[in-house]
């Protein structure tokens, strides 16, 4: 099989980047942005300013699960034209919240880290491998005389 690399015009070689997660594709700026004004807002408690990552210290799926619902109702509300009882954007990024809180609650617990998200995940690798297969040229067929 042969290697397949890129090549810039400046003469320097990479490896393809197929298989590699491509986060700044995959995220969009003015979504992150907004999100975290979100969390901003949402710091304030009565006991004060709370630490960023609080949530990442342990929200019960349930909660996580019944806020989220509310958030996504609100979204459904105002996307109808309904009257809600917060704008489109603050619903959507609760949803947004409430599902990444619920996802790190699942992956903590079967003992996920950043490198087995990123290095070990199988089913991201076929799959990228089956993109840059559709991506290279189709290898000329071998036909096999009798001489």
């Amino acid at each position: 099989m042969t290697a397949h690399v890129r090549k810039f015009e400046t003469g320097a070689t990479r490896d393809l980047d197929a298989s590699k997660l491509d986060f700044e594709g995959f995220l969009s700026p003015l979504v992150l942005a907004r999100y975290a004004e979100y969390m901003h807002a949402n710091r304030m408690t009565a006991e004060g300013l709370r630490d960023s990552d609080n949530w990442q210290l342990g929200i019960p799926k349930a909660a996580y699960m019944k806020s989220g619902w509310r958030h996504h109702f609100a979204w459904w509300s105002a996307h109808r034209g309904e009257p809600t009882h917060e704008d489109i954007e603050t619903a959507i990024c609760g949803v947004l919240f409430n599902a990444s809180g619920y996802l790190h609650e699942i992956l903590k617990a079967r003992g996920a880290s950043i490198g087995t998200q990123i290095h070990d995940s199988q089913i991201a690798k076929d799959s990228a491998d089956a993109a840059v297969a559709e991506l290279l040229p189709p290898q000329p067929a071998t036909i096999a005389t009798d001489d």
